[in-house]
């Protein structure tokens, strides 16, 4: 997968949060960190139970001593912060961001500063543009996974990544198993008087097959709602 942006956390202070980033990163396809200066150190162990199974991400992590150190390599950096530094950059967002990152030539990196306070001056003067979010201003504090998978899950949505749960989607039933199902349904309910008084029969049949038939069921659930059709039919000697 082309033009994958590198996650550059300057000066992290907890392990737990360079975990959650590490997670943050894998949901959405991401796989390559770089640490400036840890508060901790690094290795931390308090990073890999909060990583969730991201140990890939973790293991590969390189630490830095600087940030410039960090982006030397890199074409594009962009400094996600809120405030304005005293420094000139053009502004984006995350989307504009990952749209750029995927027709850059070269490497990209995104940084994100310590928890507290965010990244320095000097770290947002290294980058090319500032990367921020509309947000309240009345509480513009992002934690450090947040403002990762932000810009993850807008780099990914133009890599092809599949949701999960697309090919547990079953197709709806076809009409034949809906009729059928309908017709189960009165074969049940006639004896029992749900179609009196006659002159609403009519209503009633109409009303019952919008029923059946708005939630698009798929030939599965058809199948399950058949069998406790039946069921309920059986006689007490016959079950």
């Amino acid at each position: 997968m082309a033009n994958k942006p590198i996650i550059v956390l300057v000066r992290p202070q907890l392990g737990e949060n360079i975990g959650k980033a590490a997670r943050a990163m894998r949901n959405f396809g991401l796989t390559e960190m770089r640490l400036v200066s840890p508060r901790d150190g690094w290795p931390n162990p308090s990073a890999g139970p909060s990583a969730s199974g991201a140990d890939d991400v973790l293991n590969g992590a390189v630490v830095y001593e600087t940030t410039a150190e960090a982006v030397a390599d890199c074409a594009m950096v962009y400094a996600t912060t809120v405030r304005k530094r005293g420094v000139t950059k053009p502004v984006v967002t995350p989307e504009q961001a990952a749209t750029q990152i995927h027709s850059e030539q070269g490497r990209s990196a995104i940084l994100f500063g310590p928890e507290r306070s965010g990244l320095e001056t000097d770290d947002v003067a290294l980058s090319r543009a500032i990367l921020t979010v509309p947000i309240d201003p009345e509480f513009g504090s992002l934690n450090l996974a947040q403002a990762v998978i932000l810009c993850a899950y807008e780099w990914s949505k133009g890599t092809g990544l599949s949701q999960p749960t697309a090919e547990e989607l079953l197709p709806p039933a076809p009409q034949e198993d809906l009729e059928g199902l309908i017709a189960h349904f009165e074969e049940m309910l006639e004896p029992k008087g749900y179609f009196l008084p006659e002159h609403r029969a009519d209503v009633t049949r109409r009303t019952l097959r919008t029923v059946l038939t708005k939630p698009g069921w798929n030939h599965l659930e058809v199948r399950t709602l058949r069998g406790i059709l039946t069921t309920l039919g059986r006689d007490r000697r016959d079950a």
